[in-house]
């Protein structure tokens, strides 16, 4: 899979850099919203004030009136309240641990992980739709929708080889969004497909392989 992504991974502004502060602005941004969108909302944004310091002394409606054409139009109010709280953190240094990520306001389970992930290279899970989706497929997970989340979460934390988290969520997110998509699937170009259980019900309706899978398996139930 990170052969796949070393050739065919997207080169996006947001993975030239391991500023927290950009990598969090990515991130709100890109919630629900396509990438192209995103684009010249995040270089206008980083354009205008390029350090969450800048950002926090901004006025708030000068702020929304960047982000709120994206719709969804809480996420500036997001941003610019947790640049307020990283100011007045001793030398504004941005949070560098989970818990402290997620007590930022509008800073969810995801956007925590994608920032420690990214931003500071530990080997934290990053759960997106895209991610979730690739994960629900090739592990075959079926279960209520609440154990299902949560077993994705356990699922995208086992996968990561120590040291890869950088690489290998990157390399998700990108495999979901580029070939294990919603629709129309890619699964002929898929670097999994020899021991994905989607891929198996295509083509196959036999429930189970004798063959073992060639990424990690699925971690035993606790």
């Amino acid at each position: 899979m990170l052969g796949w992504y070393a050739a065919n991974g997207r080169d996006l502004p947001w993975r030239r850099t391991r500023d927290p502060y950009a990598i969090l602005v990515s991130e709100v941004l890109s919630h629900q919203t396509q990438i192209a969108r995103v684009l010249p909302v995040y270089e206008r944004l980083l354009g205008r004030y390029p350090t969450v310091t800048e950002l926090a002394r901004a006025p708030l409606a000068e702020v929304k009136a960047i982000t709120d054409p994206l719709g969804y139009k809480v996420r500036g109010r997001w941003l610019h309240s947790a640049a307020l709280r990283v100011a007045d953190r001793p030398g504004g240094t941005f949070p560098d641990t989970l818990d402290e990520l997620r007590r930022l306001p509008g800073i969810g389970r995801y956007t925590a992980g994608a920032v420690m992930s990214f931003a500071h290279h530990r080997d934290a899970p990053v759960l997106d739709t895209n991610v979730a989706r690739l994960l629900r497929r090739y592990f075959g997970v079926a279960a209520t929708p609440r154990a299902r989340t949560e077993e994705l979460w356990s699922l995208a934390a086992a996968v990561i080889p120590k040291g890869k988290g950088y690489l290998i969520n990157q390399a998700l997110m990108d495999l979901g969004a580029l070939i294990c998509r919603a629709r129309a699937p890619r699964c002929d170009a898929c670097p999994l497909r020899r021991s994905c259980d989607f891929r198996q019900e295509i083509v196959s309706s036999r429930p189970a392989r004798s063959r073992g899978r060639a990424w990690p398996p699925r971690p035993h139930a606790k």
